[in-house]
């Protein structure tokens, strides 16, 4: 072989080195921007609303192997797998009440499917003639919430169409009547949430006759405030239990501490000082 045959093979090899080199390093970085935004999205979940008797949502997320197996056995068409660009977690199970809301089906199809328990059974059951049965009234999807600005019953228009939507009436949403002090004449028909038995199915948001719907299905978590261990329902026995084995020392000494409550109240003085 010539001298300038081999120069061109020796050039035709390296560019081909460095070609794959080039590829190799755009193919690793198109995959390191891709994990990216899997990681990003995949934390991108604060207001998403899961199954029936899913755990919460650190748990969940752990047990859910993204099988899909609950969206297959709902009969509504309800669940859906969470795809790229919608800011959930990829493959998730998750519904959105405005589009389809949870139409609360007796037997609860997506629960007993779920292969890893990221849907608890028992969650959504009751102790019925000494056996476990299942009881979608047990559901805590979500708390839906009422915007009293936007609500047309706040303004004195009467309308009741999530209060006859929803599958529990007159428990998890009541009608509280109210005197109209703008007209003096009529009466607010004011729709009521129970956190105790509201189930977060969404039928309410899904009837909401507003453009948007004013009233609207939340993360339990997101939904609801906590209180914290140092207060205490003194109305009722059980939660005041936990006042018995609380220490009476009195952490905290001023010259009002030293009087009884009572006397200090009685005073006259300005308990601001």
């Amino acid at each position: 072989m010539s001298q300038l045959n081999h120069e061109k093979a020796t050039i035709t090899e390296r560019r081909r080195f460095l070609s794959l080199m080039a590829q190799s390093v755009g193919l690793s970085a198109l995959g390191g921007l891709v994990w990216t935004g899997y990681i990003e999205e995949a934390k991108a979940s604060p207001l998403i609303l899961r199954p029936p008797g899913a755990l919460y949502e650190n748990d969940f997320m752990r047990l859910c192997i993204k099988c899909g197996q609950c969206v297959e056995a709902c009969p509504y068409d309800t669940l859906r797998l969470a795809v790229p660009g919608e800011n959930k977690p990829l493959g998730t199970p998750f519904f959105i009440p405005r589009e389809i809301p949870c139409h609360m089906c007796t037997d609860i199809p997506c629960v007993p499917v779920c292969p890893t328990g990221a849907l608890n059974k028992s969650s959504v059951s009751s102790i019925k003639e000494g056996k476990e049965k299942l009881d979608i009234f047990k559901a805590k999807m979500g708390l839906a919430v009422v915007d009293t600005e936007s609500c047309i019953a706040f303004w004195g228009i009467q309308c009741d169409a999530c209060y006859r939507a929803c599958p529990v009436m007159d428990s998890a949403i009541k009608l509280e009547y109210r005197r109209n002090t703008r007209t003096g004449k009529h009466a607010y028909l004011i729709p009521i949430v129970s956190s105790d038995t509201c189930t977060g199915c969404g039928l309410c948001e899904r009837a909401c006759v507003t453009e948007k719907a004013a009233i609207h299905v939340l993360p339990n978590e997101v939904a609801q405030g906590k209180l914290g261990a140092h207060y205490i329902k003194g109305w009722e026995k059980a939660d005041e239990k936990r006042l018995e084995n609380v220490s009476q020392e009195v952490t905290t000494h001023t010259k009002r501490s030293e009087k009884k409550v009572e006397d200090y109240l009685n005073s006259g003085e300005d308990l601001f000082k």
